[in-house]
């Protein structure tokens, strides 16, 4: 049997405001998580930085784990 962890419920993506941060945003929505507020933005004195929290709900955790051994 696998020791897969168990996935986490909350998670706070941030990085540049750019495609490989909208894609690692949306890898996530496509295992699972929802969006959790707004989207929080900032500028570090050369770009914009982008901070997502996404969630992922009970139901879909739990099937996650159980599919991959926990």
């Amino acid at each position: 049997m696998s020791e897969s962890p168990k996935p986490l419920g909350y998670r706070l993506i941030t990085g540049p405001d750019d495609a490989e941060f909208c894609a690692r945003v949306s890898a996530l929505l496509d295992q699972g998580y929802r969006l959790h507020g707004s989207p929080a933005l900032t500028f570090n004195g050369e770009r914009v930085i982008a901070a997502q929290a996404v969630v992922l709900p009970h139901d879909v955790a739990f099937e996650t784990y159980r599919s991959d051994g926990g």
